[in-house]
């Protein structure tokens, strides 16, 4: 059940969130670590 959850999130996260796999990590804004920092948060559950 937990599982499908995170994926369920996953695939939103997909759509809506933005994309910074091309951008260097120390150089982004807090905001925007905070997103990065839950999408990983996501993905890791949703593969566990």
């Amino acid at each position: 059940m937990k599982k499908n959850i995170f994926k369920i999130l996953a695939k939103i996260n997909k759509a809506v969130l933005p994309k910074y796999y091309k951008r260097d990590l120390k150089n982004l804004k807090k905001w925007e670590q905070a997103i990065v920092g839950y999408k990983y948060w996501v993905t890791t559950n949703a593969l566990d």
